[in-house]
């Protein structure tokens, strides 16, 4: 039988025809119990004395196949930054180990964010996996936050553009992708009992906006809603969130999964956009399971939204190609190839903080350098949780628990103490753990060079408590720089520290969660192998009192993991404070200053701007850039706006753009400004004011090049999509 004669037997496997009209033809052809089927199913990983479902391979989820309507099984693994295989449930499963989400924004590279969703996407469809847990969209509103490595930046322009191109990278590959936590998650102490509040206007002007903008652009298959409320309502049940929003305003026809283990109702939360109840048993019922059926034959629930949540999952399996080229377990990858790319996006990303003297690039010839810290001998250090990556070689720690399950504090196998000596093969390169405070000084006084790597590790989860480097090592780095003026510290942190020896230290590097290439691209960097062309995603303070909420939710007064019961009174934390203005703008708008800019990044090269030209009717922006310096190099162009005699405007970045340049080479970037971010939300749509705007080509958040001022008239928009989103 060819295919033609299949398709008139089983029409919606058609790949030529409209994945909606596909969609409600196969929901239409389901019994109610397989439609059941795939409204609730449990984490695909034994725990709690129970064995993975039947045909699931292992990993975060699993929805029977329906083979007699032509349906796969929907296999869901976590893969934030990478495929994860969380308690080793596919024993001896590897996978690569990709730069934290963080470095990723640091990049301000969104065609590498596609680059790194392919290799999320290839790894996943020949795994056997056909839905990925990816796509974190939180603005960083909390720099203390312990998932912080899993977002992108401050910044709703910046996360949108690269959250969206890694979604839509994970895509090209007949994979759907996630996009979360789904609004307004920054903490995660108290993660399932928080209430983020904040007003509907500000919301929409930053934490959505970032979300909006990177559906947009990477068509994600599915949102998962997070664990926190939103004003007071579950984001899993928040009908502002999944109907008005969501569906309503952006017209997003794929579906709304709950995160594991944080549904709490039938009714409310079906009739409210939550379509699919994951990680059903560490739920305190199986809501979506025999109660959703229950509710439908007494009349509470249409059964209609049944058939609804299906063919939201059915049209996004057929859009992305999931059904038509169906992931099997066992396929080929390439994982020297993913490496290389991994290392590509560490390179992208690494943040030069600080270069006094010309201290970096160190030379390559005979010398003796000393390493000290970090474990730099076996790895890089990555973040924990559900997003853990552990290629083969890993060194795993003891780390913390959830949900019943070990999160390990790994180091992924890629030494910077081995990379180092491959860059220098004639220098002498020791190193030192750090432990012994005195020995590692004394050592330090004897070579020509220290780089003495930092860590601090974050996890889902648990919030790290204050933003200062923990196990006494900012007083080990000031030793150390006294002992030997020539002292790089290389910051292996996940987010924003506080330095108080950066004045004392002549060179920092901000390597982040650096992943399978992190050891090679720290050495990279660090003997000009590669120019660093990272800009910090984030704002450095002075000092934690100078955060919107400079306190933290003691844990012991909370609930942070699902499967735990929420016997304490909801925590309300007041986002209204920063509201709109996160980060950089908070900052700005109080007039205080920083340690280091949102933007912040230093070269090997300089770069010369020429004048700034605004198409005002267009909101284009051009600007010529020259590398005046000696070496090939990367610039980040950014663009801020403000309006001018508007002091509740703050600037903000409107558009950006990566221009890679050699030597005398002079490059024209032509940058759209994004509109959204010249206007306020009023009565259900977005109103620029006309007047005057500033339009400033930044080097950072804080340091204006060239400008020019352009009239614009009002504009106006509405909230609601003229036509879906996806």
């Amino acid at each position: 039988m060819d295919k033609t004669d299949a398709y008139k037997n089983i029409p919606w496997l058609d790949p030529a025809r409209d994945p909606d009209d596909r969609a409600r033809e196969a929901t239409q052809a389901m019994t109610r119990e397989q439609k059941l089927s795939w409204v609730s199913g449990p984490m695909a990983i034994p725990a709690q004395g129970k064995e993975k479902p039947e045909g699931a391979i292992g990993s975060a989820g699993y929805f029977p196949a329906m083979p007699e309507l032509g349906i796969p099984a929907q296999q869901q693994s976590d893969a934030s930054l990478g495929i994860g295989n969380l308690a080793n449930v596919r024993p001896g499963d590897t996978a690569t180990a990709l730069p934290s989400s963080l470095m990723l924004g640091a990049s301000f590279d969104p065609e590498l964010a596609r680059e790194t969703g392919r290799v999320v996407g290839r790894e996943a469809h020949a795994k056997g996996f056909n839905v990925v847990l990816g796509g974190g969209a939180n603005l960083l509103r909390e720099p203390r936050g312990g998932r912080i490595f899993e977002y992108i930046s401050e910044d709703p322009l910046l996360t949108g553009h690269i959250a969206g191109g890694s979604v839509a990278g994970i895509q090209s590959q007949n994979v759907v992708s996630t996009i979360k936590h789904y609004a307004i998650n920054p903490e995660e102490t108290g993660r399932v009992m928080i209430s983020s509040d904040i007003d509907e206007n500000a919301l929409r002007e930053s934490d959505l906006l970032a979300f909006e903008i990177a559906i947009e652009l990477g068509k994600p298959g599915a949102v998962m809603p997070g664990y926190n409320l939103v004003n007071g309502t579950w984001a899993s049940e928040n009908a502002f969130l999944l109907n008005d929003v969501l569906r309503r305003d952006w017209g997003y026809r794929g579906w709304a999964m709950s995160d594991w283990g944080a549904t709490h109702s039938t009714v409310k939360a079906i009739l409210s956009g939550l379509d699919v109840q994951s990680g059903a048993n560490i739920d305190p019922a199986p809501f979506f399971a025999a109660p959703l059926e229950a509710a439908i034959e007494g009349g509470e629930v249409p059964e209609k939204c049944l058939d609804r949540a299906i063919e939201r999952q059915l049209r996004s399996l057929f859009a992305t190609g999931a059904i038509d080229n169906p992931a099997r377990p066992g396929g080929d990858i390439d994982y020297a190839a993913h490496k290389c790319i991994a290392q590509r996006a560490a390179e992208g990303g690494i943040v030069l903080l600080r270069n006094e003297e010309g201290l970096l690039p160190l030379a390559s010839g005979r010398q003796t350098i000393l390493v000290v810290g970090a474990h730099a001998d076996r790895g890089v250090l990555s973040g924990g949780g559900s997003s853990s990556v552990t290629p083969e070689g890993s060194l795993k720690l003891e780390g913390a628990s959830f949900a019943g399950l070990s999160l390990e504090k790994v180091y992924h196998p890629s030494s910077p103490l081995h990379a180092i000596r491959m860059a220098v093969p004639d220098a002498e390169v020791s190193y030192d753990d750090g432990t012994d405070p005195d020995r590692a000084v004394r050592l330090a006084a004897t070579v020509d060079t220290v780089i003495f790597f930092a860590e601090l590790w974050r996890s889902e989860g648990q919030d790290i408590q204050g933003l200062s480097l923990p196990d006494e090592q900012d007083a080990l780095i000031a030793r150390i720089a006294s002992s030997n003026r020539r002292t790089v510290v290389v910051l292996e942190t996940g987010g924003p520290v506080l330095m108080p020896w950066r004045d004392d230290v002549p060179a920092i590097l901000n390597a982040f969660y650096a992943g399978s290439g992190g050891g090679e691209a720290i050495a990279s960097i660090l003997f000009g192998i590669v120019n660093p062309s990272g800009r910090l995603p984030f704002t450095i303070p002075l000092s934690e009192s100078d955060l919107p909420r400079p306190g933290q939710i003691d844990p012991e007064t909370v609930i942070s993991n699902p499967g735990q019961p929420v016997d304490k009174p909801v925590v309300h934390r007041d986002y209204t404070i920063e509201g709109a203005d996160t980060g950089y703008r908070w900052f700005s708008r109080q007039g205080r200053p920083v340690a280091y800019p949102f933007g912040y990044g230093l070269s090997y090269t300089r770069f010369d701007y020429g004048m700034l030209e605004v198409d005002a009717e267009a909101l284009i922006a051009c600007v010529a850039v020259t590398n005046t310096g000696p070496v090939r190099g990367a610039e980040v162009v950014q663009i801020y706006a403000r309006h001018e005699g508007d002091t509740s405007f703050q600037p903000r970045l409107v558009g950006f753009a990566k221009l890679d340049l050699m030597p005398g080479q002079t490059m024209r970037a032509t940058i759209k400004l994004e509109p959204r971010l010249f206007a306020h939300v009023q009565e259900a749509s977005w109103v620029r004011q006309a007047g005057a705007y500033r339009i400033d080509a930044r080097r950072d958040a804080l340091t204006p090049l060239v400008a020019a001022t352009v009239t614009l008239p009002e504009w106006t928009r509405s909230l609601r999509h003229d036509q879906p989103i996806y």
